[in-house]
């Protein structure tokens, strides 16, 4: 028999209680599956965070719990597991980690003022179609960023890609790229003796690492901008983000460049892994 809750609101107890709101009213029940029941679905989930509630359910019960599908539900999310879609971020190595964890040591005291003389410059793939985002994956609130909750991207790409750049000034025109093999390095021979001949210094970035560089924020926002933007040729499609590049006001540059020193920090404390940035 379920009753009103008197005491004091709490999720769960060790009696096997939990609370559930039901109808604007808090009502304990008594669990059906035992704590150990619960930690083996917790490690089920863990193990393979992108599995759906019907897989989850099917390899738990395999295990000799017996549950509804519907409880199974109810148990991840007592455990605080929603259903969300992952960040994507680029795959990386051990030793890709290495070398990002020296490169943020060494420009760790770099301040926002020395980053605000940075043009920062990369490139970005627009789709006339969006597409779907793929599987989702379950998490718990501040495992965003957790490695098992990520999906790798790998640079594949097969459309027509737009550069920018961007200063704390503001930014700078766009180019539409003509070839749709970009899988080369983006720092080719003839570029780099081109910034060497007109004495214009790059700095060195830590490969994989896009993300640490506040241009893929801003190309962020216009994408987010021209959401509901359904062009229906590459024509539109360009003419739809000029109209979009042209709105990104000096004060945001700015402001995504001022984070850089958080960045680094982010890099240093994550020993190199995937940030939040």
């Amino acid at each position: 028999m379920s009753k009103l809750l008197q005491g004091p609101k709490t999720p769960s107890d060790p009696r096997g209680l939990i609370e559930r709101r039901r109808e604007g009213k808090y009502v304990v029940e008594k669990k059906c599956t035992s704590n150990r029941d619960n930690r083996s679905l917790e490690r089920i989930v863990k193990q393979n965070p992108f599995k759906n509630v019907g897989e989850i359910h099917k390899e738990w019960t395999a295990a000799g719990v017996s549950a509804s599908r519907t409880t199974t539900h109810r148990r991840m999310q007592d455990m605080g597991f929603s259903c969300r879609i992952p960040c994507v971020k680029p795959l990386l190595n051990n030793r890709q980690r290495q070398k990002r964890l020296a490169w943020a040591k060494y420009k760790k005291d770099w301040t926002a003022a020395e980053w605000s003389k940075v043009m920062f410059s990369d490139e970005s793939k627009f789709c006339i179609s969006f597409g779907n985002q793929g599987p989702r994956v379950w998490r718990k609130r501040g495992e965003a960023q957790n490695l098992r909750c990520l999906r790798s991207s790998v640079k594949f790409p097969q459309s027509v890609m737009v550069w920018g750049a961007m200063s704390s000034g503001g930014v700078g025109p766009l180019c539409f790229l003509r070839s749709k093999d970009l899988a080369p390095a983006h720092s080719p021979k003839a570029t780099i003796t081109w910034f060497k001949d007109h004495g214009i210094p790059v700095l060195n970035w830590p490969a994989n690492s896009p993300h640490l560089n506040p241009i893929e924020n801003l190309w962020g926002i216009v994408k987010r901008k021209m959401r509901y933007a359904r062009p229906n040729n590459a024509e539109e499609l360009k003419a739809t983000i000029r109209a979009t590049w042209a709105f990104i006001t000096p004060e945001q540059c700015h402001r995504l460049i001022d984070s850089m020193p958080r960045r680094i920090a982010a890099v240093i404390q994550a020993k190199g892994a995937p940030t939040k940035y």
